[in-house]
Formats: C-alpha cells, sequence, structure tokens
C-alpha cells in the first residue's frame, strides 16, 4: 500500500469538525463522503463514530489510493473501498443508495458555481428519510463581517481559477431551496470556518 497524501489543514480541523458532528448526528447511520481527498477526514471520522459505515468518494482517480490507505493503515472495517465519483454527473450512485448523512468539505471554493446546485441535488436524491447534508469550509456572509485571511483567500483562489472563490452562504442557500433542502444549522468553526447542517425543506 503506498504512502497516503497528507493535507496540513484536513489535520487540523478533523477534531473540530468531529466534535460538531458527534453533536448533530446519532448514534449510528451511513455516511456518503463527497470530495474525501486524502481520505483523512473519513479514516478520522470513522474512528471517532465507530458505528457509523462510510463510502468515500471523489472526482480524481488518484486520490483513491491514498483514501483507501489511511483506511487500512488504521484497519476501518466501517470504510468502504473509496468509489470514483463527479459531482456533475447526472447520475452518482443507484438510485436506491441512501444514506443518513452526505459530508463534503472544503470543495465548494475549489469549484466552479455549478457544482454547488449539484452537490444539493444530488445529495437530495441520496439522502434518507432524516438524513443531513452537511457541507465545511470558509463561506462569505451579507451579515457578518469577512476576515482579512477569508478576504485573501478569496483573492487567491480567483487568481487561480476565475471560476474559484469563497461562495456567499445566502447564495449556497438558494441553491440548497431549489433542490428541496434548507439550512437547519450553522456552526461556526476555527479559522473562519463554517459547519453547515441541510436537511430536507
Amino acid at each position: 500500500m503506498p504512502q497516503p497524501d497528507f493535507s496540513p489543514a484536513a489535520d487540523r480541523n478533523k477534531q473540530p469538525i468531529l466534535d460538531v458532528l458527534r453533536e448533530v448526528l446519532p448514534e449510528r447511520g451511513s455516511a456518503l463522503e463527497i470530495a474525501s481527498g486524502t481520505g483523512q477526514h473519513v479514516a478520522w471520522f470513522a474512528a471517532g463514530l465507530p458505528h457509523w459505515t462510510w463510502q468515500p468518494t471523489d472526482a480524481r482517480p488518484g486520490a483513491l489510493d491514498s483514501i483507501a490507505a489511511y483506511a487500512e493503515q488504521q484497519r476501518l472495517t466501517q470504510v468502504r473501498p473509496p468509489l470514483l465519483l463527479d459531482v456533475m454527473a447526472p447520475r452518482w450512485l443507484p438510485d436506491g443508495a441512501k444514506f443518513d448523512l452526505i459530508y463534503c468539505a472544503n470543495m465548494l471554493h475549489i469549484a466552479p458555481w455549478a457544482t454547488c446546485a449539484a452537490l444539493m441535488r444530488g445529495s437530495a436524491r441520496h439522502l434518507a428519510p432524516g438524513g443531513v447534508l452537511i457541507t465545511y469550509g470558509p463561506y462569505l456572509e451579507d451579515a457578518v463581517q469577512t476576515s482579512e485571511g477569508n478576504l485573501a483567500f478569496d483573492q487567491s483562489l480567483r487568481a487561480q481559477d476565475p471560476a474559484w472563490g469563497i461562495r456567499r452562504r445566502e447564495d449556497v442557500e438558494q441553491e440548497a431551496a431549489r433542490a428541496g433542502l434548507k439550512l437547519s444549522s450553522r456552526h461556526a468553526m476555527p479559522a473562519n470556518n463554517l459547519l453547515l447542517v441541510w436537511a430536507r425543506a
């Protein structure tokens, strides 16, 4: 098994996110992770939420080995083999695949805006009754002053790719509403990030 990739940011935020997951989720369930990246999050959450099963995914074929390596290193039997999944695809998984949690961290600001609508539509299709979508990352908010760090981060993202950038929470809410989802709770996180919980309207 090759050495998995490592993200310092994922390592820093994995425990604060897990703390909130423990607050908002039931004791057991099934989870689909969108844009699993290195695999650090899914491995940490699976270890911290032992009665949950996890299906990691990523749009990049090269990420799958790293995701699998983290799960294998920790012998996490509740983490399924990672799947290739592009949120823009019209069909993610078989229609009968339902999850109590769909989790997506740090994707919306490093992807074209169209991925937001696609994430909401796909999540609405695959959420089990009572299930939630959780998104994590930086957001702009109309009633909250943006930190200097996030302003600089937004500028750097747009310089790399004009289609990227930190999204307005209110714009994300509009896309969620079109898919039949609503914001049910907002959690302020370290380093000017937010964890947002979305449920069926």
